[in-house]
């Protein structure tokens, strides 16, 4: 049943399949907003790597101003990400089988906000950034984490850079000729297609949500990001519906580079 597909993506017992499904799910999220969100504000809000590039170039040319701004961003991803750290590891002591949950109704609530009243965040500024850019730098890190902490830091949502270097590894070691000098024994090279895959997939879902996040923006303005809040709604309503269980372990993510 649909309830029940829906209800495994985030349930704390993991699969490779949930974790693909839910990943590309999220990746075309953030791509529609990070795309949509670009003809809305005029800057890519998962970009961090640009934002603490462009901070630097301002603070170097004395445009200290500008540099805020884009620390501002990175602040807000940051603590994006911070946020669901605190709802998921609450969850997961208190109530397992709804740990997620939360932070999709906190996403899906701020694009409420963004789709309904977008346009009248947009003029207010703090130092030239706009709260709408704040607004979805915070989603983004906020997804990101989310899907970090659900995959044990398998899988990222809204950093394309390093799929597509992934992706690359995988393809190079997919080509590699296995041929080694007579009387030479050398392990041979090989490419983790199910790795291959899940890259792909991702990158495609990140590709096709920017394409139509761009479209719907440009002719349906900000209340085009309802249909994404109404899909994280829906996610969170089939976590809903399955039966509580017992207690559960806190921060599951295993320690390490993230």
């Amino acid at each position: 049943m649909p309830v029940d597909y829906l209800a495994q993506l985030t349930a704390p017992e993991r699969s490779a399949r949930s974790n693909l499904h839910l990943g590309a799910g999220l990746a075309f999220v953030a791509g529609a907003l990070n795309a949509g969100g670009f003809l809305a504000v005029g800057q890519y809000t998962s970009h961090m790597t640009g934002l603490i590039s462009a901070s630097t170039d301002h603070i170097a040319l004395g445009q200290f101003g500008l540099a805020f701004s884009a620390l501002l961003a990175v602040a807000a991803f940051v603590m994006g990400a911070a946020s669901t750290a605190l709802l998921v590891n609450y969850g997961l002591r208190h109530r397992p089988r709804w740990a997620y949950v939360p932070t999709l109704l906190l996403e899906a609530a701020l694009l409420l906000v963004f789709g309904l009243i977008g346009s009248q965040l947009l003029p207010h500024q703090i130092l030239r950034v706009s709260l709408t850019a704040v607004l979805l730098c915070f989603v983004m890190g906020l997804q990101n984490a989310l899907i970090t902490k659900i995959s044990h830091a398998e899988i990222r949502t809204t950093h394309v850079t390093g799929l597509l270097t992934d992706l690359g590894l995988e393809l190079g070691r997919l080509l590699y000729w296995n041929r080694a000098p007579a009387g030479l024994i050398q392990a041979r090279v090989m490419a983790n297609r199910q790795r291959l895959r899940i890259h792909l997939s991702l990158v495609l879902a990140f590709f096709v949500g920017g394409l139509i996040g761009a479209l719907g923006f440009k002719h349906a303005g900000f209340i085009a990001t309802l249909p994404l809040a109404l899909g994280l709604v829906l996610l969170a309503g089939a976590s809903l519906l399955r039966p509580a269980g017992g207690g559960g372990t806190p921060d599951p993510t295993p320690r390490g580079p993230a």
